[in-house]
């Protein structure tokens, strides 16, 4: 029986080369993975999945206005659909998350959700919040501060000083975010 999965992390604990080693696993066994990614993520390739080490995976774009289940049955249409990944699930919003669930319940496929749960403000997402509603598995993908500690936010850092107020969504990679433990999240401190 097909299930729902979400998986979260912080920032670099390497969610994105799991969509890639994932989608390679399916592959490999000639069975076809669905990837799908976010259109609000251009930090490397709009339409690929990129991983900090390099390693890229071609992807479909999800917009607001996409309709995930009508881009599955589309695709499903043209060659058999084993499985969807998702990347940066985090940006979904409630109907995508409704039109993964017809997917793993109604043609019974499995559906991957790898994605942040919260945001710098350590808020959930949209898509977080509806993922851990709705998710019949869900998984962290640990990684740590820089003290050794499990990260658990995503701090955004503006001129070496965490800020807690702003748009929830500002892509951005090393350069703006840094996964940190609790303590050092909520004391400010960055790094020793």
């Amino acid at each position: 029986m097909a299930q729902l999965y979400y998986r979260y992390s912080t920032m670099n604990a390497g969610k994105s080369i799991e969509v890639i080693k994932v989608a390679y696993n399916y592959e490999e066994r000639d069975k076809r993975a669905l990837v799908l990614t976010s259109a609000l993520d251009n930090r490397y390739e709009i339409g690929k999945v990129t991983s900090r080490i390099g390693l890229e995976k071609e992807a479909i774009i999800i917009e607001d206005n996409t309709n995930i289940l009508s881009v599955f049955l589309l695709e499903n249409n043209k060659q058999k659909i084993d499985c969807v990944i998702i990347d940066e699930c985090q940006f979904l919003k409630k109907h995508h998350v409704e039109e993964l669930i017809e997917i793993v319940d109604s043609c019974n496929v499995p559906v991957l959700c790898y994605g942040l749960k919260n945001d710098f403000k350590n808020e959930l997402f949209e898509g977080s919040y509806w993922l851990l509603v709705y998710a019949d598995k869900i998984e962290e993908i640990k990684t740590i501060c820089w003290c050794g500690r499990k990260a658990t936010t995503n701090a955004r850092v503006i001129n070496g000083k965490i800020v807690k107020d702003g748009d929830q969504i500002q892509i951005g990679g090393n350069e703006l975010y840094v996964p940190l433990c609790r303590k050092h999240y909520n004391d400010g401190t960055i790094k020793k």
